[in-house]
This record gives structure tokens, sequence and C-alpha cells, in this order.
């Protein structure tokens, strides 16, 4: 299905100023996260989690006061969607359900005509924690370091560079607009959790694929234009790919949208994640890979230019 035909837009044409905004949004995101930081779930932080559901709504504070008198000092409590359903996390350690148990007795003892019912447990021990952080860690880098290597062999490396450099791109702006919607917007209740590290590994396959398909399309054009320049060659081949890229991607978005909308609590910081990255991945095939990409040939060329030059003159 095409949507477009005989286009001519000059994407490439003005890369750096892409370029700009890029590195502004990145310096933007990334200075708010390592200065405010993202919660850490369950999943990484270690503790006890417990999500309840009350009969009647109950403000949050009626909720951390049952708890400190419980002894239970510190936890965070917090809404999740509604008044009635009310998460609450504490970083203490305790052998088997035992803060789980406190946790349901204070509840029980000190709110009275507000019945509850338990709705999900949690508990990650702190040695579980750090090790699934570094975990995360490993599987993001080693995913992007296999993608390089397949890429260096199916295209040239500076291909399989700019490609790794749009992901790098993909996750450094994701999680810089995390970090700005997690102030902006703390509601939302977005975490760093197991569910945000499968969106990220999810995004870099997604991300990927529509670079390749580029690529693909670039390698071969390069053979049909052989008169012509690198940037021109690029232009054409983004612009016959982008009713695929339009296809393939709106659908993606629509799909995580949806989710991110009506998923719920459970789901809603994988679908942020995902909702994110797909806007993210489509536009740095275009304007951080391909335009890096343009960039090192022509440099490329430039430095050749030079030594043929010489050839030429001491031949004369």
């Amino acid at each position: 299905m095409q949507f477009f035909h005989n286009l001519h837009i000059d994407f490439l044409g003005k890369r750096k100023v892409f370029y700009i905004i890029s590195a502004v949004l990145i310096v933007i995101g990334l200075s708010i996260f390592f200065t405010k930081g993202i919660t850490l779930g369950i999943d990484f932080a270690g503790g006890t989690e417990i999500l309840v559901r009350f009969q009647n709504d109950i403000p949050t504070d009626a909720v951390r006061t049952a708890m400190d008198k419980t002894g239970i000092i510190g936890a965070e409590i917090k809404t999740m969607g509604n008044e009635r359903d009310i998460l609450i996390r504490t970083a203490e350690q305790g052998e088997g359900s035992s803060i789980s148990d406190r946790i349901k007795e204070g509840l029980t003892n000190n709110i009275q005509g507000n019945s509850y019912e338990v709705l999900r447990i949690d508990k990650v021990g702190p040695k579980i924690g750090k090790e699934l952080r570094i975990s995360a860690i490993y599987a993001t880098l080693l995913s992007l370091i296999a993608i390089l290597v397949y890429l260096a062999f199916r295209f040239e490396f500076v291909y399989a560079l700019g490609a790794v450099l749009g992901l790098f791109h993909d996750v450094l702006i994701t999680l810089g607009m995390i970090s700005i919607f997690h102030v902006i917007f703390p509601n939302l209740n977005l975490e760093l959790n197991q569910g945000m590290v499968a969106a990220f590994l999810t995004l870099i396959g997604f991300s990927v694929n529509d670079t390749v398909i580029v690529f693909d399309r670039i390698r071969e054009n390069i053979k049909l234009y052989k008169n012509e320049d690198i940037l021109s060659v690029m232009n054409k081949s983004i612009n016959t790919t982008l009713s695929r890229t339009v296809i393939t991607s709106g659908t993606v978005f629509l799909t995580v949208f949806i989710l991110l909308l009506f998923g719920g609590e459970v789901n809603r910081t994988f679908a942020f994640t995902f909702t994110v990255g797909v806007l993210t991945g489509t536009y740095s095939s275009i304007y951080v890979s391909s335009a890096f990409v343009v960039d090192i040939k022509n440099r490329q060329k430039r430095s050749k230019a030079p030594v043929t030059g010489k050839i030429a003159a001491s031949k004369a």
C-alpha cells in the first residue's frame, strides 16, 4: 500500500537543525534524570510493595498514619488511578511475608469502616534488586553490540555505526522524556521497573528494523544512481520508503497509545515508554542514522579529493 507517490522532500537538507534539536532534548532530559531521578520500582529497589483496593475513597494521609502506628515509618503511599486503589511500598526487609502481614494488620486495625482487598503483593530482596539492575544494563548494551556486529556484516561499518548511534539517541531521548513527564505529571506513576526495561529492549528492535528498511533501499539506489551524490540518493530512499514507515510506525503507535490510555496502571510504564520510543525511533532513522551516514560519506569524499589532486600533479 502506497500512501505517498512521487515525493521529493529534502529530509536531510536541514539535518544540522535536527542535530541541535536532539542535542537540546537529550541535555534537558538527562539533566532532569540526574537531578530529579526516576522512582525505582520494587524490582530494582528491593523491599515490599502491596496494592490494596478500599471499598470507599480514602486519603493517603490516613493510610500513612496507619502505617506509622504499625511501625512502618517512611513508607511510600500513593493512589493508583483513583482514591480507592492505594499502593504501599516500603524498603523494610523481613522474613517471608512478615512485612506484608504487618501492612495488612496495620490497615485492618487502624482504618475502621472501610474494608479493603489485596490486589497484589511483591517482595524483592536488596541483592536480587541489584542483580536485576545490572542485568538490565547488560541486556541493553549487549543488544546494541549485537546489532552493531550484524549491521556491520550486512552493510558497511559506517551504516552500522549510524544505526547504533540512532539507537543510543532513542534510548536517551525516551529516558529524558520519561524524566520530564515524571516531574511534570507525577500522577502518571512512571517508575523504572522490568516493564520499562522490556519497553526499551522492544524499542531497540523496532527502531533498528525501521533503519534497516531505509538502509536496504539506500543500498539498492546507490547502484541505480551511481552518478548522484549520497545526499540525493538518501533523500530518494527515504521518500520511497515513507509509506511503509508511516504504516508500520503508525499502527504500532496507535496500539501502544490505546494501551497507554486504557491499559491501567500495571501497563502504563511499558506503554508510555514504547509510545515515546516509536516516535523517536521513526525520527532517528531519518535525522540521526541516515544523517550521520551522509555526513561521514561526505567527509570521506572530501578527504580523498586532495590526495587524488596531489597524485595527478606529481604525474604531470
